[in-house]
């Protein structure tokens, strides 16, 4: 068995984390490989450590790696994303972040973790991608989210409005600061800060969340993640900025997008003990009101 690691940056949080994730790795006799960026952060910091084999592509990674285990946050798990691609390799998450919906594994249970990866003692939980296709060449190559899709205002002032379309046919102009689209697995994200609804992870759904709507009756609607979603955008300022998890671009206005299905799904690697219901009631704190 051979995994890859990944993280950031090294910091405070992180770097103990790291070295017991190695030691852990290296008693359970499991080949590792680290993303290079981190590794060169290692040596900078730890000018004696040994790191024998690292990788920095997607291609490397298929070639090197069984899993891929994200040190961080779920900020940290999302760049993964576009590390994995289309190759099926499973991710695993460290939480060293604040909420860990998808990075869900303390850092206190990582011995039991990788005890539990060596022996097979795992199930793998496939989440739907969204994809961009658009008129100009953004995001190319890394044209896939996990979580949502954003449309917002470049400037502070003004809305933009957001004519949308499903197959083709005219659903609405929002008159807002933007737009969210969800994934099941983004529902829990920025869609729930705006008042969308949450998605269960196979619900083969796609959720549409304006952003401070100007007209107080537009709501969030959810749509079959079979639609193609399109949108042409108008605003008073020359372009709007278009967010792909963590990533952001400017585009100018006139450009044309359209959201849709991606063709593969990412691996999100559970331990037998993990629950999705239970994940939501600790996550979001329900139950917690001391009036029940």
């Amino acid at each position: 068995m051979e995994v890859a690691i990944y993280s950031r940056t090294l910091t405070e949080k992180t770097e103990s984390v790291l070295f017991s994730l190695i030691s852990e790795l290296e008693e359970a006799g499991i080949g590792f490989h680290i993303y290079l960026p981190l590794a060169k952060e290692l040596k900078k910091t730890h000018p004696g450590v040994i790191l024998k084999s690292t990788f920095t592509s997607t291609n490397q990674l298929n070639q090197q790696a069984d899993f891929l285990i994200s040190v961080g946050g779920d900020g940290t798990m999302l760049d993964t994303v576009v590390l994995v691609k289309d190759t099926n390799i499973p991710v695993l998450g460290i939480n060293t972040g604040r909420l860990g919906f998808l990075a869900n594994v303390s850092k206190n249970d990582l011995q039991l973790a990788i005890s539990e990866l060596a022996k097979g003692h795992f199930t793998i939980d496939q989440r739907s991608l969204l994809s961009l296709n658009s008129n100009d060449s953004t995001f190319a190559g890394e044209n896939i989210a996990l979580n949502d899709l954003v449309i917002h205002k470049n400037a502070s002032s003004s809305m933009i409005v957001v004519h949308t379309f499903i197959n083709g046919e005219y659903l609405n102009s929002y008159w807002s600061d933007g737009v969210i689209i969800s994934t099941p697995t983004g529902s829990t994200g920025y869609s729930l800060s705006c008042g969308g609804p949450i998605l269960f992870p196979k619900s083969s759904s796609f959720c549409i969340t304006p952003i401070a709507p100007h007209n107080l009756n537009v709501r969030p609607i959810i749509v079959s993640d079979e639609h193609v979603i399109s949108f042409e955008i108008e605003g008073r300022t020359n372009s709007f900025m278009v967010s792909m998890d963590s990533r952001t671009n400017v585009l100018p206005m006139g450009v044309q997008l359209a959201v849709r299905k991606a063709e593969f799904r990412f691996n999100v690697l559970k331990f037998n003990n993990e629950n999705y219901l239970e994940t939501l009631r600790e996550k979001l704190m329900w139950g917690l009101d001391n009036r029940n």
